[in-house]
């Protein structure tokens, strides 16, 4: 076996974390927060609070695509200006290292690049969407 052949595993793995991640971030507003609080928070960033419900459905519903392996590509750099929203929004004014209070912007950065290396690779191993014929999303 080649390095090669091992490309579509190392893009399952990749998407199952980024997955994950992205589903424990919207699990968190909706059942720690809750709805309500996300909403709150979102508007003490001086935006809507509509806001916060439309993140927690962007963070569920394309984590839950992201694991399913379902369009993928379209989801992966769907979600690149949520994280980016998040450098400008929170991150960003509490510096590089996200070890510092508040959390810097180092992390989200890596996220951006994560999601948009997902786009670029597509699915990979064990994807739905390859099995309904839409792996090329």
């Amino acid at each position: 076996m080649s390095r090669a052949d091992l490309i579509p595993y190392a893009t399952l793995l990749l998407r199952i974390a980024l997955g994950v991640l992205f589903l424990a971030h919207g699990l968190l507003k909706l059942l720690v927060f809750k709805p309500a609080g996300t909403a709150a928070y979102f508007r003490s960033l001086g935006l809507p609070g509509f806001v916060g419900y439309l993140t927690m459905a962007a963070e569920i519903g394309g984590g839950t695509l992201l694991v399913l392996g379902v369009a993928t590509s379209l989801v992966a750099i769907g979600l690149v200006p949520l994280i980016l929203g998040t450098i400008v929004m929170v991150h960003g004014a509490k510096g590089w290292m996200f070890s510092n209070e508040g959390g810097g912007w180092e992390y989200p950065a890596f996220w951006a690049v994560a999601l948009v290396v997902q786009a670029l690779l597509g699915s990979g191993a064990y994807s739905l969407g390859d099995r309904l014929g839409i792996g090329w999303l």
